[in-house]
């Protein structure tokens, strides 16, 4: 039989691929089921096994802080991002709590608080092991906050900066296994979108589009509507909406917030191009969900 600790990591596991799939609205409440019987077993262990256990709580809760942003439920993504920030300075691991800062960080901007996202991106940085993927992680969540605040220098800054670091970073296992420059230029795509540059956004999300394996469903509906976004930006109200239509289906399928967000903002900017090819399909698709949801 499993340890606890394997069991729980398991399962951990395949509800992150669960997420990737079908987004978080039905995956949040079992990890939230899961979360308390972990903490039950917890309370009960002793010894090392007590502070692994703890140790995996604290991603747990950091997992329940990013499935309840993406499905826009502000205050319970707050409870467990600072759940997971408390329990990473008990389990001592500096490493944690430098990615649960960055983590809040990003949940700060996304929640209309940048000026924030930058204090907690800084202290990140700050806890993150210089020359590790964290730091890198800490200046991407700098680099977008001042994007938001319409700092476009700064914002460029840091994005080179982040590629400088990502360069030179380790592997460092876990933490940023993930960063590649194409993920970076993603990043910086968004940013670009804040910053008005919608050209070179529009142009940026169409190639990380093209690469994004197909297991990251939920993730390819946020890059879709992004890319809708910034092609309406550029004018191309024919092209925003049938790159938007692809995206509303996936928004159906996943409830993912962030994919609805970023359809409602492209919704507006297509009303007044109503009449151009596709533009009506979209906005009657869009509604349809919108007042009957999956």
């Amino acid at each position: 039989m499993a340890s606890p600790f394997e069991h729980f990591a398991q399962l951990r596991r395949v509800m992150i691929q669960t997420d990737n799939l079908i987004g978080p609205r039905h995956v949040l409440p079992a990890l939230q089921q899961h979360l308390v019987s972990l903490a039950t077993r917890r309370r009960a262990a002793r010894g090392n096994d007590a502070v692994e256990l703890l140790a995996l709580e604290t991603r747990y809760e950091e997992l329940a802080g990013w499935f309840a942003q993406d499905i826009g439920d502000e205050r319970t993504a707050h409870g467990h991002t600072a759940k997971a920030l408390d329990a990473s300075h008990i389990t001592g691991d500096t490493d944690l709590t430098a990615y649960i800062l960055g983590r809040k960080a990003q949940l700060a901007v996304d929640t209309g608080h940048p000026v924030d996202a930058l204090g907690l991106a800084a202290a990140a940085r700050r806890t993150a092991r210089p020359g590790s993927r964290l730091e890198v992680i800490a200046v991407l969540h700098e680099a977008h906050a001042h994007a938001v605040l319409g700092e476009g220098a700064e914002a460029h800054r840091a994005y080179e900066t982040a590629l400088t670091l990502l360069d030179r970073a380790g592997t460092d296992g876990v933490w940023g296994s993930w960063l590649d420059t194409a993920y970076i230029s993603t990043a910086r795509a968004r940013s670009l979108a804040a910053l008005g540059d919608y050209e070179q956004a529009a142009a940026d999300f169409d190639t990380a589009i093209a690469v994004l394996p197909p297991a990251y469903r939920r993730d390819r509906g946020v890059y879709l509507a992004r890319a809708a976004r910034a092609h309406a930006g550029t004018g191309n109200m024919t092209l925003a909406a049938r790159i938007g239509g692809q995206a509303v289906g996936i928004a159906a399928e996943t409830g993912s917030a962030r994919i609805f967000g970023q359809l409602g903002r492209l919704d507006q900017a297509l009303a007044p191009a109503a009449a151009e090819d596709g533009v009506a399909e979209f906005r009657a698709s869009l509604d349809r969900i919108v007042l009957h949801p999956a």
